[in-house]
């Protein structure tokens, strides 16, 4: 059989022949497999659960799932910019962190007596900052990105502690009340917030000339160069709107805490997992605003289920850990032998 596919394609051996189509159903069964498995999975907390696929509860995964969409969708920017080599590609592991010290800025500076505009403006500075040291670090340095925010996230940690004595700085204002309430349909606001940013984001990353430099440089980094573009803008700039993305999802902590947080390095695991998950709701395999949200909410619907039925929330991070191997090794099998 192999020596008739050989005598057709002179070009391409059999087993070449063999591993592309093995590739090819990998791709398929990733795509088509993600979206039965979370229809699947809203159809079983649906009969198990009688609460479970209504407005409300909808409206309440939404919302509960603003701050993990905001830091899923910069580490998604990353990953685009970067390439999605998970050693040696875009990766931001400094978010969680990030989200944790930008949250402390904004709930000190409101606890100092100032407004909201400067709480807000310091802590948007905040993640950026973080953003451009890690594009500092990555680009000027030539540092790899996973040990170089990994770095950073330590640092970064190291500074919530100071700012906070490692407690909760509550915090109240007229912002945080109007995050906090809920908007039409009797939906939270937080969910209306983070729609409409991965609508915004969707829009630059996937419409526009940017977005299309974006994955260039993520995708084929030497063309890009050779093709003149500024690869070391586009990514540097990837890493301070990934520390923008931190610094948002601080703010809007505030409003869902009341104030500070401690725990914050255990959202780092959902982050890239979800960022992660996002490669398997595209056609192409790649990552996508859209598919952010997607498993944004595949994420925040299998924690919301576990809950109403009474499941140990714990099982979750077990779960996510098993779809990031499935994640990374199907889409390395569906890479790497050669599939369209």
């Amino acid at each position: 059989m192999s020596a008739d596919i050989d005598t057709l394609l002179p070009y391409e051996t059999g087993g070449d022949i063999r591993r592309r189509i093995a590739g090819s159903l990998a791709g398929f069964a990733l795509r088509g497999g993600s979206l039965l498995a979370f229809a699947a999975l809203l159809v079983f907390f649906s009969v198990a659960a009688p609460f479970f696929f209504t407005l409300g509860n909808i409206g309440n995964v939404l919302g509960q799932s603003a701050i993990l969409g905001v830091l899923a969708i910069g580490l998604t920017i990353v990953i685009i910019g970067g390439g999605a080599n998970v050693v040696k590609g875009g990766i931001d592991l400094s978010l969680a962190a990030n989200l944790g010290l930008s949250a402390a800025v904004y709930a000190t500076i409101i606890s100092a007596g100032y407004g909201d505009a400067v709480a807000v403006a310091g802590a948007l500075a905040t993640g950026a900052l973080i953003g451009a040291i890690n594009a500092a670090a990555v680009v000027v340095f030539g540092i790899v990105p996973l040990l170089a925010t990994l770095a950073v996230m330590n640092v970064v940690a190291g500074l919530e502690l100071v700012l906070t004595q490692n407690t909760v700085v509550s915090a109240s204002s007229d912002l945080l009340s109007f995050l906090s309430a809920y908007g039409p349909f009797d939906i939270p606001v937080l969910a209306y917030v983070l729609t409409g940013f991965t609508a915004i984001a969707a829009a630059i990353v996937q419409f526009t000339p940017l977005g299309l430099r974006l994955y260039a440089v993520g995708a084929f980094p030497e063309a890009a160069r050779a093709a003149g573009l500024p690869v070391k803008r586009i990514v540097a700039g990837s890493y301070i709107a990934s520390g923008l993305c931190g610094g948002l999802a601080g703010i809007l902590s505030v409003s869902y805490l009341s104030g500070s947080t401690t725990g914050a390095g255990e959202m780092l695991l959902p982050v890239v997992v979800t960022a992660l998950l996002s490669v398997v709701f595209s056609r192409r395999l790649v990552p996508t605003i859209g598919g952010t949200l997607l498993s944004t909410l595949l994420v925040g619907f299998l924690t919301n289920g576990f809950q109403l039925l009474n499941i140990s929330s714990t099982l979750v991070s077990g779960i996510q850990g098993v779809l990031i191997l499935l994640v990374v090794a199907a889409t390395s099998l569906q890479r790497g032998k050669g599939a369209v």
